[in-house]
């Protein structure tokens, strides 16, 4: 597995190394990771790397290597790469996706709720991310009086930058906070806490950084993504073309919830996950 950054961020690449682990005990396989693999040129030399170790399935942990392996694949023709969020596929690429949207919208909906100021402030990395927009939809259809505060970062581990946007969106009133990056979210989150604000987790669980502030997480299962992906190319069943997951496939879900949301909203919020995942619409459908 390749990761921009490092696998000790209590998120997206925590949640990777797991999926790695998962697959060493199902399938009793030597795993290897390399950590700060951002550009072409570190990718091309971790691939020869671990290709001369025997390693012929590769993860890229990050939407960055659809470009690298789409130079370099061809090189490597009994080596099968596999990576996330993106569109490029070939013979022996694949692209993991999860379809985010609904999680944002959950997410929102929860903000919506809670916010006391009606002011909720979402940062994140990329326009690109599915929550992003199924976020403030979510806001809206719970709290049409709420103002959806929406800063993006451009680095998924610059926290300085992520914290500079906090204070900003602290400071014009927001009181309910949605942290989408990878090495800034805890530091986010541990700044929220301080100011007896109130955040979203992602990626993972993050009931546990802090119970009372953190209303609910929007969970990305990367590790059961991982043994999904691996028993189809195993089966030889990955298609040529981008593969998508939501919470039918056990692969999102919402996480614990705060003590101080009310159990009647956690019933309701509840119901309505029941609901997509049942039927596939948003509670706004």
């Amino acid at each position: 597995m390749l990761v921009e950054t490092t696998i000790h961020d209590q998120a997206w690449g925590q949640k990777g190394y797991k999926g790695m682990q998962e697959i060493q005990e199902e399938y009793g396989v030597d795993i290897y990771y390399k950590e700060g693999i951002q550009s072409y040129q570190k990718t091309a030399e971790a691939v020869e790397e671990l290709v001369s170790k025997g390693v012929n399935v590769i993860f890229g942990h990050s939407h960055v290597y659809g470009n690298h392996f789409r130079k370099l694949h061809k090189n490597y023709p009994d080596v099968e790469f596999v990576y996330f969020n993106g569109q490029y596929t070939a013979e022996n690429v694949t692209s993991l996706n999860f379809s985010a949207h609904a999680m944002g919208f959950f997410g929102g909906m929860v903000a919506g709720e809670m916010t006391k100021s009606n002011k909720i402030g979402l940062i994140a990395v990329y326009e690109w991310q599915p929550e992003v927009e199924g976020f403030y939809e979510g806001v809206m259809h719970q709290n049409p009086d709420a103002e959806v505060q929406i800063s993006f970062v451009n680095d998924w581990s610059d926290t300085e930058k992520a914290k500079s946007i906090y204070t900003k969106m602290k400071n014009q009133g927001a009181d309910v906070f949605y942290p989408t990056g990878d090495l800034f979210n805890v530091p986010l989150i541990n700044l929220i806490q301080e100011d007896q604000n109130a955040a979203i987790g992602y990626v993972s669980d993050q009931s546990n950084v802090a119970e009372h502030t953190v209303l609910t997480s929007t969970v990305q299962k990367v590790d059961v993504v991982y043994k999904l992906a691996m028993e189809r190319l195993m089966k030889d069943e990955l298609p040529e073309e981008p593969v998508y997951f939501d919470f039918q496939d056990g692969a999102i879900s919402m996480g614990e919830y705060s003590p101080e949301v009310p159990e009647k909203f956690i019933t309701q919020m509840n119901q309505e996950v029941d609901r997509y995942i049942e039927t596939g619409r948003l509670p706004n459908e």
